[in-house]
């Protein structure tokens, strides 16, 4: 696991998620020449405009076609290239899950499926296109490596490291502006989770725009005396299982915290692994079996129970449970 300095975990100003994925694709259009694009129709709200204008032929326009264009970049697999396709996650993964099943994660070809517009921030657009789902629906395919980063550097990061990475990969990120924090120049490795802050009373286990909001939730729980350890998830799939288990045998407590339904997503990832291994007393932040609706993404997330105040209850929550 890798352990970052709290210091160096300033926000540098709000970016979001989907240009770190824009900017990494182009880069990877200019040092390696089998890497190829495939949109449905959202080239600037995916922010492939770049890789688009430079390397027009290697960018394929499916239009809203969404199925065939998971058909199509296995088949550029399969012949050696190494696609990237791009559409709302909602699109991405409930429109043509059967698609990606088949001719992707049953057949392990090297498809990189990079989902913007995921969660209930993606705001006002509403519940038809929030989806929160999405991860679950990944983390069951066989062969499928699940990775949701936490801001605009990381997401480049990751980006970069899934093309060097051999199978199918599901990458989700998002469409609002939110704190980027992490470092700039960091290595991203799949499956190794990051640790964030240090503690000794709770275990924070966040993914995604929760991390964020997991270390402000740690700020107020140091002030009401409660040393909690805050660690980023981005790899869902694989869990870095390792990382889990050292940090709940310090604390004997837990906190899961996603931009998803709790039903299949982080929450109960960790949540099985620990019944078999450890039995830890956790409590899970997310959505709660229910649809969104339209709004801005800061008052959806406080709306239906993912803000910093829900992370601090749930904390509390928790290390109450440990003594019982």
């Amino acid at each position: 696991m890798t352990k970052f300095e709290t210091e160096t975990l300033i926000n540098q100003g709000d970016k979001d998620t989907r240009s770190g994925f824009g900017e990494a694709l182009f880069e990877l259009g200019k040092t390696n020449p089998d890497v190829v694009a495939l949109c449905a129709d959202l080239t600037g709200s995916l922010s492939m405009n770049k890789f688009a204008d430079a390397f027009p032929d290697r960018f394929i326009q499916t239009g809203i076609a969404e199925a065939n264009m998971m058909c199509i970049a296995a088949g550029l697999a399969v012949g050696g290239k190494i696609p990237f396709t791009g559409t709302f996650a909602n699109f991405s993964t409930g429109r043509v899950f059967d698609q990606i099943r088949q001719s992707i994660a049953y057949s392990n070809t090297n498809v990189k499926i990079c989902a913007s517009h995921a969660g209930i921030t993606l705001g006002e657009d509403g519940a038809t296109h929030q989806i929160m789902e999405d991860l679950g629906l990944m983390k069951m395919l066989p062969n499928m490596i699940v990775i949701n980063p936490c801001d605009h550097n990381q997401t480049k990061a990751a980006t970069l490291a899934i093309a060097e990475y051999e199978g199918p990969v599901y990458l989700r990120f998002g469409r609002p502006k939110m704190p980027n924090f992490t470092p700039v120049d960091y290595k991203f490795v799949i499956g190794e989770a990051l640790m964030m802050k240090e503690g000794r009373d709770v275990s924070i286990f966040a993914t995604g725009h929760l991390v964020w909001k997991a270390l402000e939730a740690a700020s107020i729980l140091k002030e009401k005396g409660i040393d909690a350890e805050v660690i980023n998830i981005h790899t869902i799939k694989p869990l870095d299982r390792e990382a889990v288990m050292e940090s709940v045998l310090k604390t004997r407590c837990a906190v899961t915290a996603e931009e998803h339904q709790i039903y299949g997503g982080l929450g109960e990832t960790i949540a099985g692994f620990l019944s078999r291994n450890f039995p830890t007393p956790i409590e899970m932040v997310g959505m709660n079996d229910l649809f969104g609706e339209s709004g801005k993404p800061h008052e959806l997330l406080d709306k239906f129970g993912m803000g910093v105040p829900d992370i601090v209850s749930a904390a509390e929550l928790a290390l109450g449970r440990k003594h019982l």
